[in-house]
């Protein structure tokens, strides 16, 4: 593990896709470029995104079209915006009806207009990223036309994200198709630079671990002299997670990316509501991470374990983007403050 000092801005990346990863880039969008705030800053912000969905909308062009779904591509594109921009909420506009139209997002469409115009999905991102006025750089995890598969306990073979999580079986074993898909190389040069690395939150089976199953990227992540940071899913996910605690998260992908040692490994601490705990019960989804009493003794020797408040207001159960974000940082501070004293400091001072 590798920190710097102060008097440069970091470099950040972060990997995932859908909710969880836009959540993680607009708490952190807020430090890019903050030279006279005090404190970390970031000089460049990165996502990598994976590309394996096949439902809604993006599944519907990417079947029509032969492009990359554009989906979670388009909601960190949205998340690193300004916030207030008539581009930003054209982005998020979903038309309604039941015609060829309906339910299809603008940002997708133009995001496939625009991959159709240039002939280069990448470009067609970077675009639509200046466009929108976006805080940092956006890469799908890769080019290829990937597709998830999922082998189940009971023996069935299931293919494609939206099938993986309507099956509601265990998983046995998840893979690419085709297994050996390419990187880009812009995505895997940010790796090496960065100072910090984030990994989820997100769903597990369908936003996490298909990016680290893209040939080189945990590799290069365990490689990396970045701190390394697994943020952990709030929820368990009907379908995909059922039953799962925040250990058996960090050991799944432990599993599928044994190259890679987290330093931190960032834990909600906070009970929702009584309210949103039945509402998401009767959804067959529970809350994880309160209860894993064994986690700290398990992992202690490799991860420092970080418990903090993390939740966002609201009827939903979402991460705060700005506590997300401030914990994130607290974390790299640590670990700048133990490399130089040479002696770890306990976290709870920090959470």
């Amino acid at each position: 593990m590798h920190v710097s000092g102060t008097e440069r801005g970091l470099k950040l990346v972060a990997i995932g896709g859908g909710t969880g990863l836009s959540t993680v880039l607009s708490g952190l969008k807020r430090l890019v470029d903050k030279r006279d705030g005090g404190g970390q800053w970031l000089d460049a912000l990165a996502a990598i995104v994976t590309v394996s969905d096949d439902g809604g909308s993006s599944g519907r062009l990417r079947d029509e079209l032969q492009i990359l779904p554009p989906g979670d591509i388009r909601n960190c594109m949205v998340a690193l915006s300004e916030d207030s921009t008539l581009m930003g909420r054209l982005f998020r506009y979903r038309f309604r009806g039941g015609g060829d139209l309906g339910g299809h997002s603008f940002g997708n469409l133009f995001l496939a207009a625009l991959t159709d115009v240039t002939g280069d999905f990448t470009e067609a991102v970077r675009l639509s990223s200046e466009v929108l006025a976006s805080k940092g750089r956006i890469y799908p995890a890769t080019l290829n036309d990937v597709r998830l598969v999922a082998e189940l306990e009971d023996g069935r073979e299931v293919f494609g994200e939206t099938n993986i999580t309507a099956s509601h079986g265990t998983i046995r074993r998840l893979r690419l198709e085709p297994e050996q898909c390419l990187p880009l190389p812009e995505a895997l040069s940010a790796l090496r630079a960065a100072d910090i690395i984030t990994v989820g939150p997100g769903s597990l089976y369908t936003s996490i671990l298909p990016n680290l199953l893209v040939s080189r990227v945990a590799e290069t992540i365990g490689q990396s002299e970045a701190v390394k940071i697994f943020i952990c899913n709030l929820m368990t996910q009907p379908g995909e997670t059922d039953g799962y605690s925040a250990r058996r998260h960090l050991e799944t992908v432990k599993r599928y990316a044994p190259a890679i040692n987290f330093d931190y490994v960032i834990v909600n601490n906070r009970h929702i509501s009584e309210e949103q705990a039945a509402r998401y019960r009767a959804e067959g989804a529970q809350q994880i991470g309160l209860t894993d009493h064994l986690f700290e003794e398990e992992f202690s020797h490799e991860a420092e374990i970080v418990r903090a408040d993390l939740l966002d207001e609201g009827e939903k159960v979402r991460h705060s983007p700005e506590k997300l974000a401030r914990v994130i940082v607290a974390c790299y501070e640590q670990a700048s403050a133990d490399v130089a004293t040479t002696t770890p400091r306990p976290f709870h001072s920090l959470a």
